[in-house]
């Protein structure tokens, strides 16, 4: 009995109840079109070794009862090397039958694997936002896998199995059909312990898979650096450890208890199989013994018992089988199914070179439902809200001139980076248009606006790779000196040239090995080598200490001259200089003018920055009297050492 047969009733039988999608098994044979051949070719190999073994009791019957019984050594010579021959045979048949099956599972999990992920590469960003990234890596992964096997290991035992009950049970009933009927009468025995066990075994398995996903979920928040620094400064390991080991010892006990049931299983199916071949030795040999069957037809008999009850159990649960791998194929189209919420224009209008001028006419907008941009099962809920979000733009009308900068300011959640989300494509408005260089951007190709807009954002994400990668990443044919003169530009040359690995340097998960300045800096080099004719900076510079906001503006000047560009930023003194501010509220444009004409206006603009340089000058004070504090204890202690070591201060002109 194969192991695999533990595997097989292991599955959750409840799968049988599901309901496809019309359509899901056309679309199933379709991505197995491409491997017609090499699966016809698997099939008749699947066939071919059935045979072979089907073949090869029949000439153990031979060289008992013609050979040996009739004291023929040419003909025991001859068909023993026919069983070897035919060993040999087999033994090809399988490694080929092994090599199609390979080519055809790998070639699938490729294909899948390949469409899944250029398909959730073009999700808009609200498919991430709400997705649950374990799952999709699942869809990736297991539900991939398992898709494949429906023309692997499914179909060939359900073909393989299907052929060997047919061959077996025709010979066996040539042989005697007496000894046949009974072994068939003794079928009950191995599939109820099977359907008994396969039971149990479905509900800890399902268990173990649960407590599993618990596990890679708890490391995977606790093994980034984020996660790990939260657990380290809460003082938290402790618990953490006892946690886990609590998931994992019951993973442990699961492990034990799914070995020894697959264990009873596979020995009770062995004991039955064992009794069934004692039952048919003993009737078979009283036959014998009467001289009504022969003895090497008996024994003939015995081999074929010994293939008949494997394949026969194993294809009384095909329907679980087959269902369980449609089922992952069908949690695969689901994803492929999702269509993207922004595409290309059919016949697209490229977005012109150079400073370009960028409008925004009459834009409405509201972020999509759940169910326009995600699944229910990639978000851990049975269903998805439709419920309608409130429209957060009404109406916008703004243009930048080519060349010049438009700062928006505005309240937390007034809109402003929905509009730099709206220019650079992450949304399409419901209504209204945006456009660059007067090309409306529903009208052009999602890559022709990504090379004409270019983004810094308040939280800098670095790829777990060299700094060079990570510079790259804008400019795949960038040599070392572009490289190096971006980092001057960006005012961080200085920085990585003192690192031991310059460009080579490994930045770490999400560029934790760097500063806060210095992963901007970076961002400024690498938009700098993609050279975008419009530049969005949002809230580029929060965050930052005084120095880094020093030398992140000085890399912000370089970056903005001579393109357009939009800049968020709380911090009015980065945006006086702007050409043109608008302030931002309750997805309104409520202000419009210079930082003189705004502040003049006495409106909100004026409010926030009386505020904000109140502040400021707060915080000013506070610093000159902690100084002058400071310089008093200093000059204190200087004159009290004076007077014990009877020092000499010399004044000097």
């Amino acid at each position: 009995m194969s192991p695999g047969l533990a595997r097989s009733f292991s599955k959750d039988s409840s799968v049988k109840d599901h309901r496809f999608r019309p359509g899901t098994i056309r679309r199933v044979l379709g991505f197995a079109r491409p491997y017609r051949a090499l699966i016809t070719v698997f099939l008749s190999l699947v066939l071919a070794d059935a045979l072979v073994g089907a073949a090869v009791p029949l000439l153990y019957r031979g060289i008992i009862d013609q050979g040996i019984a009739e004291g023929d050594r040419e003909l025991v010579i001859r068909l023993a090397g026919g069983v070897a021959a035919l060993a040999v045979v087999s033994a090809l048949v399988g490694l080929v039958q092994r090599w199609c099956s390979a080519r055809i599972g790998e070639g699938l999990i490729y294909d899948l694997r390949s469409q899944v992920f250029d398909h959730v590469q073009r999700m808009p960003i609200g498919f991430f936002s709400r997705a649950q990234t374990g799952a999709l890596v699942t869809r990736l992964n297991s539900d991939v896998q398992g898709a494949q096997q429906a023309f692997t290991s499914v179909l060939s035992n359900v073909v393989g199995n299907a052929a060997v009950v047919a061959t077996t049970l025709g010979a066996m009933f040539v042989l005697s059909w007496r000894l046949t009927l009974l072994s068939l009468c003794l079928l009950p025995l191995f599939v109820f312990p099977a359907r008994f066990v396969g039971r149990r075994l479905a509900d800890i398995t399902r268990e173990r898979y649960r407590l599993n996903g618990e596990m890679g979920q708890m490391m995977t928040e606790r093994f980034n650096v984020s996660g790990a620094l939260v657990v380290k400064l809460f003082g938290r390991p402790d618990e953490e450890s006892v946690a886990f080991s609590e998931r994992a010892g019951r993973v442990r006990d699961i492990g034990v208890t799914q070995a020894m049931y697959s264990r009873v299983f596979m020995t009770s199916l062995g004991l039955i199989a064992a009794l069934a071949g004692a039952l048919v030795y003993g009737l078979g040999g009283l036959m014998a013994v009467s001289g009504t069957l022969g003895i090497g037809t008996l024994v003939a008999l015995a081999a074929y018992l010994n293939r008949l009850y494997g394949p026969l159990t194993s294809l009384s649960n095909v329907q679980v089988d087959v269902m369980t791998t449609l089922v992952s194929f069908e949690r695969v189209l689901e994803v492929l199914d999702l269509e993207p919420a922004i595409a290309d224009a059919d016949d697209p209008t490229p977005i012109p070179a150079g400073p370009v001028a960028v409008e925004l006419d009459g834009v409405t907008f509201r972020y999509p439902t759940a169910a326009e941009v995600s699944l229910a099962s990639l978000e851990g809920v049975f269903v998805l809200d439709d419920k309608e979000p409130e429209t957060v733009l009404h109406g916008i009308d703004l243009r930048v001139e080519p060349g010049h900068t438009l700062a928006l300011v505005g309240p937390s959640g007034a809109g402003k980076s929905t509009i730099v989300g709206l220019v650079s494509r992450l949304y399409d408005p419901i209504d209204g248009s945006v456009r660059i260089g007067g090309v409306d951007l529903r009208d052009s190709t999602l890559q022709s606006v990504r090379d004409a807009v270019g983004v810094v954002a308040q939280d800098v994400h670095l790829f777990h790779d060299t700094l060079a990668t990570n510079l790259r990443y804008a400019k795949p044919d960038a040599t070392d000196e572009q490289l190096v003169d971006a980092l001057k530009a960006a005012q961080v040359w200085e920085v990585v040239s003192r690192m031991p690995e310059g460009l080579a340097t490994v930045v770490g998960d999400r560029g934790y090995r760097m500063s806060g300045g210095e992963k901007q800096r970076i961002a400024i080099a690498r938009l700098l080598l993609k050279d975008p004719a419009v530049v969005v900076l949002d809230e580029a510079t929060a965050h930052l200490d005084a120095t880094s906001e020093v030398a992140v503006q000085k890399a912000l000047e370089e970056l903005l001259s001579g393109r357009t560009s939009i800049v968020i930023a709380h911090r009015l003194s980065t945006i006086r200089n702007a050409d043109e501010i608008a302030v931002i509220d309750a997805g309104l444009v409520v202000e419009r003018g210079t930082h003189d004409e705004l502040v003049q206006a006495d409106g909100l603009y004026a409010q926030l920055s009386r505020t904000q340089f109140a502040i400021a000058d707060s915080e000013i004070a506070e610093a000159l009297v902690d100084v002058e504090e400071v310089l008093d204890a200093v000059a204190a202690d200087a004159d009290a050492d004076a007077d014990d070591d009877d020092a000499v201060i010399v004044s000097t002109r």
